[in-house]
């Protein structure tokens, strides 16, 4: 049983295609190894699209037409899903587990083939808008955004706005947005007109990549030295720190980061049996958050394919998939949070952890309230 998973693989963000794919891959090669499921063995096929939407129909359809894949698992962008998306609904194709936090696939009521697991981005940046105000003693106005400029970046300062809004209970002037160009590094304009607002702020929600989101804080460190510097899970925790370790002692101290996944560094069942397995299948790769998530979409997606296996000669598409999904209910794998699906909701977990760079470039635990 083949699921495709699209993602970049070489330019400036391949490392969240190789992370996503040693994710899925260590939880497919777990379930295989055990014997696999009913009749089943289940096998990852992927395919480069650079984060370029222009290039990932093409690889659906392939995908579909040619390796016969059933779905898509982790599935990597959201302007790469916005291309896609009306393609692979109308082929009844299964689109699990997208690497993105847009309401792109989170409608309402929810397309019947399309389920996430992570929670939106809208709820990451309530959370860390909720934290700078109620619990940092930020104003509103002390607060900018520095997002990616296209729907992705849309998505992440749209929910900045609509927190901001909620919390102060009439209209404001909205936050000031900075943004740079997709698959770039390039964030002089954001830098510069960072440095020609009247008032200085306190604090930049950043709904970034990693290496966009290290440059911005690399130029703008120095000028802002109390500047408090947050970002969304997607962007790549681990490979932000790599980053900002490169850029100097102490470059990345306090910087915040939201995340979908509990700590790699934890404890919890979940995360346990993923570093098992990961040093099993993948030894010497590093736990990292991009592939926890994605090992965990595939334990979910495994779950389901595990209940249609139980009825011998059932034939396994896009249909039936949605069904085992929805039929799950209460899943718990140890995260600390109870997963659930249902036909009214497609989104599995709505928990947010907060996380915190040291002056050592670690990421320690930090309350979001």
């Amino acid at each position: 049983m083949r699921f495709g998973l699209i993602a970049p693989f070489s330019g400036a963000n391949k490392e969240f295609g190789h992370q996503l794919a040693i994710g899925v891959e260590t939880a497919f090669n777990a379930a295989n190894d055990a014997g696999g499921i009913g009749a089943y063995r289940l096998k990852l096929v992927t395919a480069d699209d650079g984060y370029e939407p222009s290039r990932t129909p093409d690889l659906v359809r392939r995908m579909a037409e040619k390796d016969a894949v059933v779905g898509f698992v982790g599935n990597f962008g959201t302007p790469t899903a916005a291309a896609v998306l009306p393609w692979v609904l109308d082929h009844k194709l299964l689109f699990f587990g997208a690497y993105t936090g847009s309401d792109l696939v989170r409608a309402v009521p929810p397309d019947r083939y399309v389920f996430n697991y992570r929670p939106s981005y809208a709820e990451e940046t309530e959370a860390v808008v909720r934290y700078l105000v109620n619990v940092r003693g930020l104003k509103p106005r002390d607060i900018v955004v520095f997002a990616q400029d296209d729907p992705f970046g849309e998505a992440g300062y749209a929910g900045v706005v609509k927190a901001l809004r909620t919390l102060q209970g009439h209209y404001e002037q909205p936050p000031q947005k900075l943004t740079y160009k997709r698959n770039t590094i390039d964030v002089a304009e954001a830098v510069a007109a960072l440095r020609a607002r009247k008032s200085q702020p306190k604090a930049v929600v950043m709904v970034a990549l990693y290496r966009p989101a290290a440059e911005f804080i690399k130029l703008t460190r120095q000028l802002y030295p109390h500047m408090i510097y947050t970002d969304v899970s997607a962007v790549g925790a681990t490979a932000l720190a790599e980053e900002l370790a490169l850029a100097g002692h102490k470059m990345g101290e306090g910087v915040l980061v939201t995340q979908v996944v509990p700590a790699v560094g934890g404890y919890s069942k979940a995360v346990l049996d993923f570093k098992a397995q990961l040093a099993k299948y993948f030894p010497g790769e590093q736990p990292d958050y991009v592939s926890l998530e994605a090992y965990i979409d595939a334990k979910i997606l495994i779950e389901a394919v595990r209940g249609i296996a139980a009825t011998p000669g059932a034939k396994i598409d896009g249909e039936r998939l949605s069904d085992a999904l929805e039929a799950l209910g209460n899943l718990d794998i140890g995260l600390g949070t109870t997963l659930k699906f249902g036909p009214s909701d497609h989104q599995a977990s709505h928990m947010i952890w907060g996380t915190q760079l040291d002056e050592s470039g670690k990421f320690l635990a930090v309350g979001l309230q």
